[in-house]
């Protein structure tokens, strides 16, 4: 409990998303004071950004126990709890009826970007009676800066607004920032973008379910518009890696993704690329041009239309420099969770449950949770940051026995469980990169014809220039 004496101070949520709402129903089930600061015009404003894609989870896993109790008193009619929900049904069937709760919404400030964070009268270096003054938050609300007190903060911003870049590297380039009118991160809505992307020779880049979301999408604009052209650039050593637990996936939406991704592979409709690490972006002419390395091998792709960026997402940490924080090294993620989640060995049913201890940070009352406690690291599931919170506001109002608890069960998966006994071991070489890398036979005997290589003992740059969609 917080031992200054503001202690009406509320407690500040920052992200209006399912894992800070969830915190905020926490709060008024324990008759706690809160404001949540909301980037978006409307609450869940990133959910809706993938709206039109399909969850893993049923909607038991996505709905906070908290959040039901409050929606039930008012009338609000609960959705089959096995059904799958897309990002949009879960803004408008449970986000927004959560936040249009009289009780909820006057707490809940939208259009407010919060741009620092800090301890009263305190910089990130001066100890004196630190504990002892509340947090200062500043959030540019409608353009205005305000500033905002708060007696604990929670972080539950995500990660969705700051996806990692092209370059394999993770920096960013001006060449890219120049190009981000044929680029887009994330998942695209290809059925809203069909004039954008139909024809065209259109670029995958990365090997997670954002991209196998994306590749999916085109695949069915392909079957519309056959000029489109699909390629894949990915950095798996075995693509199958990709292709998941499949049938074994405690979490079957998941598992059914893996079976698709590879039936599509393995049919011949795009054109693989891996392991591509990509160096540079450039443009000529309007069109794109990338270059990386296969191998150690300098190859380029050239007269790209558009691309898809989908390499995942970095948190932002740019607001909270004042606050004393305790973070991995490598995933980004909260210190104490880096081991529990690194996705070389956990899967999103395999990380153990977690709460205010596991989340606690070197500044006393501030906890960074959802996604953004996971860092740079794929493998979080909205029960898990319903959990984080239910005990992180339990330690915030006193009841440390409640935060000890582990009150969440997932189904297990074997999407890290990878069975690789079919394929072959040696590492794919440019004689295979525009071929269907997908293991098609236990001997994997299948080889395209090798690309030119130079005759002097060291192989020669390879350069894979896609058809012009133009007639000339």
């Amino acid at each position: 409990m917080n031992q200054f004496k503001n202690s009406a101070l509320p407690v500040a949520i920052i992200g209006g998303g399912p894992v800070g709402l969830a915190a905020a129903a926490q709060l008024l089930k324990k008759g706690e004071k809160f404001i949540v600061f909301e980037a978006g015009a409307s609450v869940g404003s990133s959910v809706l950004e993938w709206g039109h894609v399909k969850m893993f989870s049923p909607w038991q896993y996505n709905i906070d126990k908290a959040a039901k109790e409050f929606l039930k008193q008012s009338g609000w009619k609960s959705p089959d709890v096995e059904k799958i929900p897309t990002g949009r049904e879960l803004a408008e069937e449970y986000l927004l009826p959560l936040w249009n709760l009289p009780e909820m919404k006057e707490h809940v400030i939208l259009n407010a970007i919060v741009v620092g964070v800090t301890k009263k009268g305190h910089d990130k270096l001066k100890d004196a009676q630190r504990e002892n003054v509340p947090f200062q938050i500043y959030a540019e609300v409608d353009g205005e800066t305000k500033l905002f007190e708060a007696r604990a903060v929670i972080d539950s911003s995500g990660t969705w607004k700051n996806p990692n870049p092209i370059l394999s590297n993770g920096i960013w380039t001006n060449a890219e920032r120049r190009l981000k009118d044929q680029i887009f991160y994330g998942i695209p809505n290809v059925q809203e973008l069909e004039n954008r992307y139909a024809n065209k020779n259109v670029m995958v880049i990365g090997s997670g379910h954002s991209a196998i979301n994306a590749l999916l999408d085109l695949a069915q604009l392909q079957e519309k518009h056959s000029e489109t052209a699909i390629y894949w650039v990915l950095r798996k050593k075995h693509i199958a890696e990709v292709y998941g637990g499949q049938e074994n996936d405690g979490l079957p939406a998941r598992g059914e993704l893996g079976i698709r991704i590879q039936q599509l592979a393995e049919s011949g409709k795009l054109t693989i690329l891996t392991p591509f690490y990509v160096t540079e972006i450039a443009s000529q002419n309007g069109k794109i041009n990338i270059i990386g390395e296969i191998n150690g091998e300098e190859t380029s792709v050239g007269n790209v239309d558009e691309i898809v960026v989908s390499t995942g997402f970095r948190p932002d940490t740019s607001y909270i420099g004042e606050v004393r924080l305790s973070l991995d090294s490598a995933v980004e993620s909260v210190e104490a969770l880096a081991p529990l989640i690194d996705p070389n060995i956990h899967s999103c049913g395999t990380v153990r449950p977690h709460g205010e201890e596991e989340l606690r940070q070197p500044e006393k009352d501030f906890y960074i949770v959802g996604m953004k406690s996971y860092g740079r690291a794929p493998t979080f599931l909205l029960a898990t940051g319903y959990e984080q919170v239910r005990s992180v506001v339990a330690y915030l109002t006193g009841d440390f026995t409640a935060a000890k608890e582990v009150r969440l069960e997932l189904p297990e998966t074997g999407v890290c469980s990878v069975n690789l006994k079919n394929c072959c071991d040696e590492t794919m070489t440019p004689d295979t990169v525009t071929s269907n890398d997908s293991c098609k036979s236990a001997s994997c005997s299948e080889k395209e014809p090798a690309l030119t290589n130079s005759c002097c003992g060291t192989s020669a740059p390879v350069k894979i220039e896609i058809k012009s969609k133009s007639c000339c």
